[in-house]
């Protein structure tokens, strides 16, 4: 069987093989199944990066405004809020902020009810451009589960779901990223 997967990437059969042969204690059926999880994380990240980056806008750029969309309207949050939100340093939120301010997806405002907080809010063209993400992720999406009845769908939909859960109980605190560079 050939390297399907690209880039001399071994194909799922020939790396678990590998790991038994190094590991005899590893069960192939798990690994088949986390290490299927990861590559296809993997993979629909830079599907998404590349879709994002055809609305001149990046992974981290959409992270923000879909923060900002799901706090609801007004579509407002404090820096801290969307660090916490997005698992990032104030630092490195900030940095955030300040790009997407010169880009226009977002405004940065000094609070009226208190002067000392900053409110960062989506700009009608950052709204648009999430939208227009949207749009492409969900026809990315639907052609990545056209082999899936409604059935199938619903099943993966809810093993999935406790896996996550199974993963968040056990590591509550990794929601965000281990460094400001992933």
């Amino acid at each position: 069987m050939g390297d399907t997967s690209g880039a001399g990437e071994p194909t799922l059969e020939e790396q678990i093989a590998a790991y038994q042969r190094e590991f005899q204690d590893l069960d192939p059926q798990v690994e088949k199944i986390v290490s299927a999880l990861s590559r296809l994380n993997r993979r629909m990240n830079v599907a998404y990066g590349r879709q994002t980056a055809e609305l001149g806008i990046s992974n981290t750029d959409w992270e923000v405004l879909k923060a900002l969309v799901l706090s609801g309207a007004p579509y407002r949050l404090g820096p801290g809020d969307l660090a916490k939100r997005l698992g990032l340093t104030p630092a490195a939120m900030t940095h955030r902020i300040d790009r997407m301010v010169t880009e226009g997806l977002v405004t940065r405002e000094r609070d009226e009810t208190n002067r000392v907080r900053v409110i960062v809010a989506i700009t009608a063209e950052g709204r648009e451009k999430w939208l227009e993400a949207m749009r492409l992720a969900t026809v990315f999406e639907e052609d990545l589960l056209q082999d899936l009845s409604a059935e199938d769908r619903a099943a993966l939909g809810e093993v999935l779901t406790r896996l996550l859960r199974r993963v968040e109980h056990a590591q509550p605190d990794a929601g965000g990223r281990l460094s400001d560079l992933d």
